[in-house]
């Protein structure tokens, strides 16, 4: 898929160099930006999912039988 993005000259001209040093398009180094940024996204989701127990002060077993001696 191709896509349309607007760039100001500053950001033009370091992807440029960066390219350059790099020895490669900017195309490339776009994908590997938008790739390290979705990446980023996806860890972050992960963490808060499986934290979520975390800040609790009171043990996931001592819970889990108050809320059976419940029943």
């Amino acid at each position: 898929m191709r896509a349309l993005i607007t760039l100001d000259d500053t950001q033009i001209r370091e992807l440029d160099r960066l390219a350059k040093k790099e020895k490669q398009s900017r195309a490339a180094l776009i994908r590997q930006a938008i790739d390290d940024f979705l990446e980023k996204q996806s860890a972050e989701v992960a963490k808060d999912a499986f934290g979520l127990w975390g800040q609790r002060r009171m043990d996931g077993l001592v819970y889990q039988e108050n809320i059976r001696s419940e029943w």
